[in-house]
């Protein structure tokens, strides 16, 4: 079933709400300079979701009003955060040269490229030894699955600590998590060991 709300239904139950235009690419560059500077996190201008349902507002009006009164300073903090941080990437900017480009691009697709598969297989190497099995790595069509590696019979995605998974492994797959992260001396690796206890012989 298809539902559609007209966008006049919104705006006759919302009120009216201001849309913002921006010059190309401002949005974009914007976005980075608050990510850096996280000038809109929670701490500085609240935790949103719960302030609008908090204000009982119904129309936008009513909540710029509530959001002001209650949050006077938050929007000019936030834009201080982000201006600053717009400061910052304008001289980095300034400093990138046609050089730094090739060396980032050259960086990218040959040196992360390659260290991340083969570092992949270097976990798996050691994973598989810890807990005496065999591995293997993964087929394009169980990459595409969110798989990188197989040891024993068991699916494995390794992933860095700070990954977090922005769509569902396959439901039908039961996928054991190998996580890592860079420590001073080399790569600390995590991982739940009894996944791998109860597993099938290898084939």
């Amino acid at each position: 079933m298809r539902i559609l709300i007209p966008l006049s239904k919104i705006e006759e139950i919302l009120g009216n709400i201001p849309t913002c235009e921006y010059p190309k690419y401002v949005s974009q560059l914007l976005n980075l300079a608050n990510q850096n500077a996280q000038g809109t996190r929670p701490r500085v201008v609240g935790q949103m979701s719960n302030l609008v349902r908090e204000s009982r507002s119904v129309s936008y009006a009513e909540w710029e009003s509530w959001y002001i009164k209650k949050h006077p300073h938050a929007i000019d903090e936030a834009k201080r955060k982000i201006w600053d941080m717009v400061q910052q990437l304008r001289h980095a900017i300034n400093n990138i040269t046609e050089e730094i480009v090739e060396t980032w691009v050259r960086d990218l697709i040959l040196y992360k490229t390659f260290f991340g598969i083969r570092l992949q297989e270097v976990i798996l190497q050691r994973v598989a030894q810890e807990v005496r099995g065999q591995y293997r790595l993964a087929e394009s069509e169980d990459e595409s699955k969110g798989i990188d590696g197989y040891i024993d019979n068991v699916a494995v995605s390794i992933k860095p600590t700070s990954y977090r998974a922005k769509q569902m492994l396959a439901e039908s797959i039961e996928v054991v998590i190998i996580s890592y992260k860079k420590v001073r001396d080399g790569y600390e690796i995590t991982f739940d060991q009894t996944a791998f206890e109860k597993r099938p012989p290898a084939s």
